[in-house]
């Protein structure tokens, strides 16, 4: 029984996994490192995204709602990360700005962080316990994920 506990603890452990090491671009052009993203000690939520996908932004919108109360009450950061190749890209700043979110945007027009976690489709989201972990993935966006989501931040600010 021992054993078979601590195969899965092994198991669990073997499993964890941080972001990959990728520059991505600011929505002014300017270069940021995957390093950068998760800051020790604080929660951070990834979330793919694209300026066509219509769940991808109902997913953001849903979020900003409990956004503020979040930052405070989980010490948690959002960073919005698009798909958008360079063509429809230029539509991001008008869009973040029209929309009201207040969150981190970048862009990974060369799909290279995408493809380096295997993210197949958008929306996609990660979230990184303050250590640096990817501790949970989603797939997808339906009402009331936010609300898993949360449960997720409270167990992680514990």
């Amino acid at each position: 029984m021992v054993c078979a506990a601590l195969m899965i603890t092994l198991s669990a452990f073997a499993q964890q996994k941080t972001l990959p090491v990728v520059n991505l671009k600011t929505t002014d052009g300017k270069t940021v490192s995957t390093k950068e993203l998760a800051t020790p000690g604080k929660i951070t939520v990834v979330s793919f995204w694209a300026t066509w996908c219509s769940p991808c932004k109902k997913e953001l919108d849903a979020i900003m709602d409990y956004y503020p109360e979040w930052q405070s009450k989980y010490n948690m950061q959002l960073v919005a990360i698009s798909v958008d190749d360079a063509r429809t890209a230029a539509k991001i700043p008008s869009m973040v700005e029209e929309k009201g979110w207040e969150y981190s945007i970048l862009i990974d027009s060369s799909k290279e962080l995408q493809q380096a976690l295997g993210v197949a489709s958008v929306p996609f989201t990660l979230l990184i316990d303050q250590n640096g972990n990817v501790v949970f993935e989603h797939n997808g966006y339906a009402p009331g994920d936010e609300l898993e989501l949360e449960e997720k931040l409270k167990e992680l600010s514990k």
